[in-house]
């Protein structure tokens, strides 16, 4: 039989828990008399065993790294959840566990379109979580208003995805603009305090994607805001996915800049990093955008890849009770910490549906969008530890910025009130 790419995960292991609960209601119920059991037939009609939510990740292809530590993210949210009884929809009178129905797209935009409709169209889920990456969350973003069913990505950052109107939609990153804007805030920051001098030159290079235009359009509108304190003198995208980045980075050269810019998905970040340091080239400062910390990266890179600096939707050091607990959560169930932002913002993916949901009290698709409107999850993950969408359904969280440094540690940089240690602002020779 053709394996499918389908896998299904979900319910309660606590039939204890459940007997017990289901004795309380029954005792409760018997107490009134035949007005009890026409409620609880009332609240039980048409509500199915679990909350069936739809998952379409790359699992396996250029981008399976992330894409499954994004549904790891996920399935801890929600084995945490179940494990307290599930979501509690009034309209049932009960909690309900989630249920996955996981399809992996193999990092194919063209696949993940079609099994985003499939989810959404056969398998009775309320809800789809789904796209690591901005290309496969453009892909997908087209289809949740066509069947009305709503739609979360924790991976995908591009606001020209939630900027077309559509109504289904939700993205739990914030926009990648705001990441080349706060990179700049950072670099203008070290002038303010006198760590790097007035008038440095930049050079961007950036992959050719949404995501990547996005970034150089948040840099420049804070150079432009800020005029004679940076000058870009260089600015240039490639092709994801490439091998052979020598000859842009020879024309980066030749532009003799002071602070080097990237963005980059990681495997590009590596690749281009391993040949930049093979290449011999130096600047003062070095960043990939929101790659540098990944612990592939870094085992990958070695020593070539402390110092960089990079702007991080979250990060597993940010001083919040619920991060800390999180941390241990991911080590007890997947034997590491988690090393990148990727099973974070997945996880609370889950929460703020969970508790759109319960302010729904209902699994009605369009109350279940209409909530998601209005939901803040106060104890987030993310930095500043609120969580809620915009009107266009996108999340806006601060970015931190952090720094490598040898010996595989990390230290905040930015802002100055995160700090963990000191910004190196000329990487040592």
């Amino acid at each position: 039989m053709k394996d499918t790419g389908i896998r299904e995960h979900g319910g309660s292991h606590r039939p204890a828990a459940r007997t017990a609960i289901a004795c309380i209601v029954v005792g409760s119920l018997a107490l009134l008399g035949p007005w009890g059991s026409g409620i609880a037939a009332a609240q039980s009609a048409g509500c199915p065993d679990a909350i069936r939510i739809g998952m379409v990740f790359p699992m396996t292809g250029r981008e399976g790294r992330p894409g499954t530590y994004q549904v790891e993210g996920i399935r801890l949210a929600m084995e945490l959840i179940n494990a307290k009884g599930g979501v509690y929809v009034k309209e049932c009178g009960k909690r309900l566990p989630f249920k996955e129905i996981l399809y992996d797209d193999q990092s194919d935009q063209g696949r993940t379109v079609q099994l985003v409709e499939r989810t959404m169209s056969s398998d009775n889920v309320v809800a789809v979580i789904g796209a690591y990456s901005s290309s496969l969350g453009q892909a997908q973003s087209v289809v949740p208003d066509r069947y009305q069913v709503p739609w979360i990505s924790p991976g995908a950052g591009a606001s020209p995805i939630y900027n077309q109107g559509r109504k289904w939609i939700f993205g739990v990153l914030a926009p990648v603009e705001l990441l080349g804007y706060t990179t700049m805030k950072f670099l203008g920051s070290l002038v303010d305090q006198g760590k790097l001098e007035k008038g440095l030159k930049i050079a961007i290079v950036v992959e050719n994607t949404d995501h990547g235009k996005e970034y150089v359009e948040g840099v420049n509108r804070w150079v432009k805001e800020n005029p004679g304190a940076f000058k870009v003198v260089y600015n240039e995208s490639f092709q994801m996915g490439g091998t052979d980045f020598s000859g842009i980075l020879q024309r980066m050269k030749a532009a003799n800049a002071d602070i080097f810019l990237s963005d980059a998905h990681l495997q590009d970040y590596i690749t281009m990093h391993r040949q930049y340091t093979q290449m011999g080239l130096r600047h003062r400062m070095v960043s990939y955008g929101a790659r540098g910390t990944e612990e592939p990266a870094r085992k990958a890179l070695g020593p070539a890849a402390d110092y960089i600096f990079a702007g991080i939707w979250w990060h597993k050091d940010l001083p919040y009770p619920q991060v800390k607990a999180f941390v241990q959560e991911h080590k007890k169930k997947y034997q590491r910490e988690p090393d990148s932002y990727y099973p974070s913002t997945a996880y609370d993916a889950v929460r703020i549906l969970a508790a759109a949901i319960e302010s729904a009290g209902s699994l009605d698709r369009t109350s279940i969008r209409n909530a998601l409107h209005k939901v803040r999850l106060t104890d987030s993950l993310l930095p500043g530890q609120t969580l809620q969408f915009q009107e266009n359904g996108q999340a806006m969280t601060p970015f931190v910025i952090v720094q490598n440094k040898p010996g595989d540690k990390v230290d905040f940089v930015y802002p100055e009130d995160s700090r963990t240690g000191e910004v190196v602002t000329r990487i040592p020779r």
